[in-house]
């Protein structure tokens, strides 16, 4: 984008009010007329004045506009109403001003209101023009009034999120939030599966955040419903505030399961949750699937195992044995920064840490190689299903 549209659209986002339309010849004085100044659409009365013009009356207000590269005009906003008029223009730019020459027709106009009376300017030619309308999902109609900015994705969450515990009595199961997380989060980003596809590490982390938010929202719901004098006593409000606790700690966990799964169903992936491996042993995931994994005529080298943990540190090791066939084992982790003592232990152990891209720039910088972004696992694990493809429809026939 260049500067100019920048600016365009940092003024729009931050404008009490702003409004654009494409400058006709009329308002240039290509037709011959002497009246040059730029019209505004009778619908756009509050980007100047508090209340629309009265038919057969006129109104004026004075309002000092801000052009590119430090232009500044005293500029007269009009109401005509008299006679055959309805219409508002304004005028008064200066001999000299740039914006009203004959070859700007065509060019696009934009107005925002920062303070009262103070404006922000633009005018925008050729691509910017083509790049303003896409930013602000500006429909032909729209071209030629106020502009309604887009909420942003924060805020396009945040009613998803309302909406949501105003239509639901109860806590949703853990597959049901995270299902409902995601669709809030595809909704405010204007995101989708075939750009969670391109971008896992990023997808995952919004799903996780806007989960977050969700929970947090039923759990206050829930909180506020509660009536204080259903606790007879401090110890009931404790044991009450630690099953809070324990639902978090549980929920979090299947929550990152449900998200990863997901995205491995996304990425096109053959694999199975929760298989039994050895004994009572269920790792989160094995790929491709829990009757491979005990063929013993099935090839090692096309298993994969992957555990996941939002945290990570101590708890590490409760992976290392889950699946005894596969010696090289992945664990899945939302935790940052975890000592370079224990990234040696787990290197020496033959276990890879899988952490958001992002996430990867906190660890210690001697071991960073070794820790895998979700990407790349997923990329490790597609090649080698598909080198061993004719083998796995042998096992799901």
């Amino acid at each position: 984008m260049s500067e100019l549209l920048n600016d365009a659209i940092a003024s729009v986002n931050k404008a009490k009010v702003a409004y654009c339309h494409y400058i006709v010849a009329n308002e240039v004085g290509s037709t011959g007329s002497h009246q040059c100044g730029f019209f505004l659409n009778k619908h756009a009365w509050p980007l100047i004045f508090d209340s629309p013009g009265v038919k057969g009356t006129n109104k004026h207000k004075f309002i000092r506009i801000n052009w590119p590269n430090g232009l500044k005009t005293d500029s007269k906003a009009h109401y005509y109403g008299g006679g055959t008029r309805n219409e508002y223009r304004i005028t008064r730019f200066g001999k000299d001003f740039p914006y009203l020459l004959p070859d700007r027709a065509g060019d696009l106009f934009v107005l925002a209101q920062m303070e009262d009376g103070e404006y922000n300017g633009f005018v925008l030619t050729s691509e910017d023009i083509d790049d303003f309308i896409a930013y602000f999902d500006l429909s032909p109609a729209s071209i030629g009034g106020i502009i309604n900015v887009r909420q942003t994705p924060e805020e396009t969450l945040a009613l998803g999120i309302k909406e949501i515990i105003e239509n639901t009595s109860e806590f949703p199961i853990t597959e049901e939030m995270s299902r409902l997380a995601r669709e809030l989060f595809f909704r405010a980003y204007h995101s989708s599966e075939a750009k969670a596809r391109r971008e896992p590490d990023k997808a995952l982390l919004g799903w996780v955040n806007a989960e977050y938010s969700l929970f947090r929202a039923f759990e206050d719901k829930e909180f506020f419903t509660q009536n204080p004098n259903n606790f007879k006593n401090c110890q009931e409000l404790i044991e009450y505030a630690n099953s809070l606790t324990n639902r978090r700690k549980a929920r979090a966990g299947k929550s990152l399961e449900h998200h990863l799964s997901s995205i491995f169903t996304i990425s096109s992936l053959i694999f199975e949750e929760q298989v039994r491996t050895e004994g009572n042993k269920r790792p989160d995931f094995i790929f491709p699937n829990g009757l491979s994994y005990h063929n013993w005529t099935f090839p090692t080298d096309g298993l994969t195992f992957l555990g996941a943990k939002t945290t990570c540190k101590d708890r590490w090791r409760q992976v290392l044995n889950e699946a005894d066939r596969i010696p090289n084992k992945y664990l899945f982790t939302l935790q940052q920064g975890v000592s370079a003592n224990q990234l040696q232990e787990m290197k020496d152990e033959n276990l890879s840490l899988v952490v958001p891209q992002d996430y990867i720039k906190t660890f210690d910088e001697r071991y960073r190689k070794d820790i895998w972004p979700l990407s790349k696992f997923i990329l490790m694990v597609k090649e080698k299903q598909s080198h061993y493809q004719n083998l796995y429809s042998k096992f799901y026939e």
